[in-house]
């Protein structure tokens, strides 16, 4: 399942996104909220919840959006088995996936434009993990930070 969860200053990309998610790239979404826009919000309300979600099931993913996307990406990588990046350009998003087995992208709400948004979580949902043992032993190290 693909989760997205958002505070006010990411309310309206996550609004453009989730209909960008279900009828360009015909995939599934559930929205972890907000349901209405509450410009006294806290990140922490939604990256939590959505990375527990994300974090359940290793074929879950998670998008996060606040002002820079530094928020949620930190409060999300503090749940055991969330892996969140900042997807801050097409090749940092793919190489997240690729080496690092991210499974949370986080945005900021207010990107240099929609069309760049879009090719950021298109380039997140379409990369997999490389398997490669290097990125497997690498990404082993931070699993045992967890425990």
């Amino acid at each position: 399942m693909l989760y997205i969860g958002s505070d006010h200053a990411g309310f309206q990309l996550k609004k453009d996104l989730v209909k960008y998610i279900k009828t360009e790239l015909n995939k599934e979404i559930e929205d972890v909220g907000p349901e209405v826009f509450n410009d006294t919000d806290d990140f922490p309300d939604y990256a939590v919840p959505l990375a527990k979600k994300v974090a359940a099931d290793k074929e879950n993913f998670g998008i996060l959006i606040c002002g820079t996307g530094q928020g949620m990406c930190i409060t999300a990588n503090k749940i055991k088995g969330a892996y969140a990046i900042i997807g801050y350009n097409i090749l940092a998003t793919e190489l997240g996936r690729k080496h690092n087995n991210a499974n949370i992208l986080c945005l900021p709400g207010n990107p240099p434009s929609l069309d760049f948004a879009k090719a950021i979580v298109k380039k997140f949902l379409d990369t997999k993990f490389d398997g490669d043992e290097r990125f497997k032993r690498r990404n082993k190290k931070i699993e045992d930070l967890e425990n």
